[in-house]
């Protein structure tokens, strides 16, 4: 590993190392590669449910941890289970339920577990979750047990529209936020989001923030990029983490976080 490397690596997931084709290079696959040969720590920090971790498996293969569900979930690639959980209780679900359809009049409401989707009858599935049936339960249900994430879909505000709304609605309840730009909202609980969980996990292996490095592209990322001593946008990423981190490196279908590596850690492939 060279003297200037981190000693780990956290990278977000679909725009960042994830194409817009839903692809990941072999370049990329190479290149991270890379960082555990170094004996470096490479972990991938993403909103994804356990559940949708299947195609970064095959890439990558069965090894080390992964934060899941912006940071909700520890999730051991190796043994395909959740070693670790932050869920939100079932009164805070309820209320922020509540606070959500009063801000966000029409909005659909979805409860995320690692391998469930389950929601009212207003939530309209997306993209995410055409690999799952939803569950159409009544709030007692819906709301009634600890939960990793409360997903709310509108069916005509942004997702920056609805954090705006949301964001001071569910403040001191819940963390509210969003990942991508499909008129969705999230929650997880109260503190919980990728950089405290990044920061718990370097604090057991004896790692600092400034030998981190981290690449994102969503405002869900902001709190981990902040985090990290190197923190790196791609240059698709949403403008507010475009004007927050250190650097703004080439756009996910261009392999932007691979070049990177590649010159953090050079070497053969």
């Amino acid at each position: 590993m060279s003297p200037s490397a981190p000693r780990l690596v956290a990278t977000d997931l679909d725009g960042t190392i994830v194409r817009s084709d839903g692809s990941i290079s072999a370049r990329t696959v190479a290149a991270l590669a890379r960082v555990e040969r170094a004996g470096a720590r490479l972990v991938f920090v993403t909103g994804r449910p356990p559940r949708l971790m299947g195609d970064i498996v095959s890439a990558f293969g069965h090894r080390g941890l992964a934060i899941c569900s912006n940071g909700a979930l520890i999730y051991d690639l190796h043994s395909g289970s959740v070693v670790d959980e932050r869920p939100i209780r079932p009164s805070e679900l309820a209320e922020a339920a509540r606070r959500l359809r009063e801000v966000a009049p029409g909005i659909g409401l979805a409860v995320e577990y690692a391998d469930e989707l389950a929601g009212d009858d207003r939530y309209q599935a997306g993209a995410w979750d055409a690999d799952v049936t939803v569950q159409r339960l009544d709030d007692a249900e819906l709301l009634g047990r600890p939960a990793p994430k409360l997903i709310g879909r509108h069916p005509t505000l942004s997702a920056d529209e609805l954090l705006a709304l949301a964001a001071p609605a569910l403040d001191g309840l819940v963390t509210a936020y969003h990942s991508n730009g499909e008129r969705l909202v999230e929650a997880s609980c109260l503190g919980v989001n990728k950089a405290a969980a990044l920061a718990e996990l370097s604090w057991r292996q004896g790692i600092t923030p400034a030998e981190v490095a981290a690449f994102g592209d969503m405002p869900n990322d902001l709190p981990m990029l902040d985090w990290a001593g190197t923190s790196y946008a791609v240059a698709n990423a949403h403008p507010a983490v475009l004007a927050a981190v250190d650097r703004v490196i080439p756009a996910n279908d261009e392999d932007g976080v691979a070049g990177i590596v590649e010159l953090l850690f050079p070497g053969r492939s």
